[in-house]
């Protein structure tokens, strides 16, 4: 909770404007219970004419006004403390996720991450927009109450001080337990989530498997376990709520008691004080009940916040970026003693690897080789653990992110195509405004000319979430047209594995022989004909770099190469 009070203070403007608010706030109270006070008492008791009571109304009137209009401005001056909060969470979670985007791909549920950006970000909304100021209201106005209380009639003050404390030390009591609920409640949150999303996304699967009501019921309790986590949320506030009420209406009891003993039978006060007494009494308790209730909100808060802590938290190395502008003409990459280790897992033995400028390597080895997360590591997407990375002779941490990506193009076995237009798709990437023969020239190198112009919509045809679904081919085109259309002076290209026709796997080798005129070309490779065509292999073992060379010369001096092809001879690996 001290982070996110932390996080509040930091705001220092919103803090002071609450502050204000709340003082003017608390006078005001002050100002309407004297001036109804001192109506009533000179109606009833000295028979006032209206006309003496008009500036005493007006006063009324001016209090009630000042009093309706504080408590407007701190409500709302919470909820926009909160939405800057959250804007500042969901950054902080996004930049986080973009620091490491392979690893936020591949770690976790991504129903788990959507719903901490949305619902956990969401939940400590009544941290900021509820709690902190009720907790300046609770911090200030009650002691100008009490100061006033004493002022009038010591007694009742001391009464108040006996009884007030009640309230917080039961909030206190009641907050220990409330807390472990509300993180069981976040927790279950985060579970469904991530459940449900996997489930939607391979329904298809799970129904020709015969799962489909096996993961129906999963989800049902899923659900049932969080409607039961809630419950016993809101069965504490509940409670605690009742247990506010009852402390509360005692000690206005006991004080109203007091007052009535003093004002019938001892004839110690007068009606002016005691009816003043009594107004501001109830006002004072009514700010602890309301704090009492923010302090639950706060606690669900808080159990939101420690996720997202943890989530921003989880040891990822960072990517390091510098600011200096990368060339456009295709680069030469150097590694040495370049490594990577995967926790505990998966390494990538320390390699020294040329690459000069327009060359065509390939990456070959088995399935676990280390071929993609080699791959990964050149694109920029993994940071590595050791060794160093140098483009043209400088440090790939020293180039700039924007610059490195703008002369990069990737294209993965499965290319990701966003809802929106083909030819949105098509500009992916593209930062300058390109002409309509731009694209229909990349489109048309790359093989997806001729079906786009047999779509009623052309380049204008929605793809993706709610378009028109692709092949896995053609989407490959698309990924294709967005290279040639960028023009990148660097291309990895993840040669898909399976599930080519004979026309795209032609277009793929031919795009190729065109990319590696304006670029340097690394493929991970499974067919034969990309291997031949390289003028550097890299032949991958269990994450250790055993062989480089061309084809001839690996075929003449490497027995698991010629084995290789022996045993993949026309198909993929």
């Amino acid at each position: 909770m001290n982070d996110l009070k932390q996080l509040a203070f930091q705001r220092k403007h919103t803090m002071t404007f609450l502050v204000v608010m709340s003082i003017l706030k608390g006078l005001a109270t002050i100002g309407q219970a004297l001036f109804f006070v001192m109506i009533a008492d000179r109606v009833f008791l000295q028979n006032a004419t209206f006309e003496s009571l008009i500036p005493l109304f007006g006063g009324l009137l001016i209090s009630i006004l000042l009093r309706a209009g504080s408590g407007y401005a701190l409500g709302k001056a919470g909820v926009n403390l909160a939405a800057d909060v959250k804007n500042e969470f969901r950054n902080t979670l996004i930049e986080s996720y973009a620091r490491n985007p392979l690893l936020a791909a591949t770690q976790g549920q991504s129903g788990q991450k959507v719903s901490l950006l949305m619902d956990s970000v969401d939940e400590i909304d009544g941290f900021f927009s509820k709690y902190i100021p009720q907790m300046i209201q609770t911090y200030s106005i009650p002691i100008i109450l009490l100061g006033v209380i004493f002022s009038q009639n010591w007694t009742s003050g001391v009464i108040i001080l006996i009884t007030a404390p009640f309230i917080p030390v039961f909030m206190a009591l009641v907050g220990k337990g409330t807390k472990k609920k509300a993180d069981e409640k976040m927790e279950q949150l985060n579970r469904f989530s991530g459940t449900f999303l996997d489930v939607l996304q391979g329904l298809s699967t799970l129904k020709i498997f015969g799962q489909a009501e096996k993961q129906q019921q999963a989800i049902q309790k899923s659900s049932l376990s969080f409607r039961d986590s809630t419950m016993d949320v809101l069965k504490s506030a509940f409670l605690s709520s009742l247990m506010l009420e009852y402390i509360s209406m005692l000690s206005i009891g006991i004080v109203a008691l007091e007052i009535g003993l003093r004002l019938v039978v001892f004839d110690s006060i007068s009606f002016f004080t005691a009816f003043f007494i009594l107004i501001l009494v109830p006002d004072f308790f009514n700010l602890l009940k309301d704090f009492g209730s923010a302090f639950h909100t706060a606690r669900g808060s808080v159990s939101a916040a420690n996720q997202l802590t943890a989530e921003l938290e989880k040891a990822n190395t960072d990517l390091t970026w510098g600011k200096e502008a990368m060339a456009e003409e295709p680069p030469h990459l150097s590694l040495e003693q370049f490594s990577f280790q995967y926790g505990e897992g998966f390494s990538l033995a320390p390699l020294n690897v040329e690459i000069s400028p327009y060359s065509q390597v390939a990456i070959v080895g088995k399935s676990g080789s280390g071929k993609t997360t080699l791959m990964h590591l050149l694109a920029g997407l993994l940071p590595q653990s050791e060794g160093r990375f140098y483009v043209n002779g400088v440090a790939r941490e020293t180039i700039s992110e924007t610059s490195w990506f703008d002369q990069l193009s990737y294209i993965s076995q499965h290319p990701y195509l966003f809802s929106g237009t083909i030819r949105e798709n098509i500009e992916m990437g593209v930062t300058s405004d390109v002409s309509d023969e731009d694209v229909r020239v990349a489109a048309k190198k790359a093989g997806i000319a001729e079906m786009v112009s047999t779509l009623e919509k052309g380049f204008e045809t929605p793809i993706g979430e709610a378009g028109r679904g692709l092949s896995g081919g053609e989407k490959q085109r698309i990924a294709l047209a967005r290279a040639f259309l960028k023009k990148p002076s660097l291309i990895l290209f993840d040669e898909p594995t399976t599930g080519l026709d004979l026309q795209t796997e032609k277009i793929l080798q031919d795009s190729l022989r065109e990319l590696k005129k304006t670029s340097t070309v690394i493929t991970v490779a499974h067919r034969l004909h990309t291997i031949k065509e390289a003028d550097i292999i890299l032949f991958l073992d269990d994450g250790k770099l055993d062989a480089t060379g061309n084809h001839q010369e690996l075929l003449e001096t490497y027995g698991p190469y010629e084995e290789m092809l022996a045993a993949q001879q026309g198909g993929g690996f």
